[in-house]
């Protein structure tokens, strides 16, 4: 533990991997605790087509390989480990792993958050292959499909118009009889010719062996399953922000979402926060790629403040 780094990275994806790029050419000692499901959700996506700079689109486990060998390019240190705890009462801050203990200045937060999913036997098998927890990423793969949303709040409504950009048919599936998204959401959707609903009902099963074909449906009033046929399941029933560890000492709002106080900071001068840990509206790589840029900055300039630029620097002028 006698080594101090310049900052610890927690969580990687978009956000953790470009923080680290710009801290590491900053010649700032980064280390970065990936996560055992290193990479984040673009693991589980399929083709990224949104992203500038990949003109032919690219899978997203390979964008993210891309990502991780130009932040270890400048110098930046990785490990494929979660934190279990982490001594936020002094500096440098204290943090510990499965492998032992480390030291920083400074921290960045970059734990992302997880869609929720159903829980069917089905659905994380074809994750990726028509099923899905994000219109915006994924939409374009299915023009002129049929295909289903699972929700009954706002993102639910948001997510299902759109889908009528791309898709043929979009079925908004809720357990419920009405609907808890706001009226001006529910009255645009209500009003799209592509969208059909399809109340007090929920998906059981989900169907196909190397594509989504089809969903069993439930009737929760009778309890009468039906066949659905479809080509695309977008689930909309929020995402949860991975903030578990920080609950209590980090600012979040009423879902767990991390709020700053300035710019990227938090309210422990010295830890910072990234992606989507902090964004429940826009959840996209490259926001929050932007995200990890803005926190390395601003753990910069906050270290040049507080006068401790050179612990955990090398080569700083």
């Amino acid at each position: 533990m006698s080594k101090i780094y310049g900052v610890i990275i927690i969580g990687s994806g978009p956000a953790g991997y470009t923080a680290a790029i710009y801290a590491a050419r900053s010649n700032l000692s980064v280390m970065m605790f990936q996560g055992y499901q290193v990479g984040g959700q673009l693991m589980q996506t399929s083709d990224v087509e949104n992203f500038p700079g990949f003109e032919a689109g690219i899978l997203g486990p390979e964008m993210m390989d891309k990502f991780e060998q130009q932040a270890r390019r400048f110098g930046a240190e990785m490990l494929p480990e979660d934190v279990t705890s982490i001594d936020f009462s002094k500096r440098p801050f204290t943090v510990q792993t499965d492998s032992g203990t480390y030291q920083s200045e400074a921290i960045i937060i970059s734990t992302g958050a997880s869609a929720k999913w159903l829980g069917l036997h089905n659905e994380r098998r074809l994750q990726g292959q028509g099923v899905t927890a994000c219109a915006t990423c994924d939409g374009f793969f299915f023009k002129n499909k049929d295909v289903v949303v699972i929700g009954g709040g706002d993102t639910a409504m948001e997510e299902a118009t759109f889908l009528t950009r791309y898709a043929k048919t979009v079925t908004i599936i809720h357990r419920r009889e009405t609907f808890r998204a706001s009226k001006i959401m529910q009255d645009r959707a209500q009003k799209n010719p592509k969208i059909r609903f399809l109340m007090e009902s929920e998906v059981v099963d989900v169907l196909g062996e190397n594509a989504v074909t089809g969903v069993h449906v439930r009737n929760t009033r009778t309890g009468e399953v039906s066949l659905l046929e479809t080509q695309g399941l977008f689930l909309a029933i929020g995402h949860q922000p991975n903030t578990a560890l920080f609950k209590g000492i980090i600012d979040m709002d009423e879902v767990g979402y991390i709020v700053p106080v300035e710019n990227t900071m938090t309210n422990i001068p010295g830890v910072f926060a990234a992606g989507d840990v902090t964004d429940h509206r826009y959840r996209q790589a490259i926001t929050a790629a932007g995200d990890g840029c803005r926190a390395a900055i601003d753990l910069e300039r906050w270290l040049e403040d507080t006068q401790h630029e050179k612990v955990g620097v090398e080569n700083w002028n």
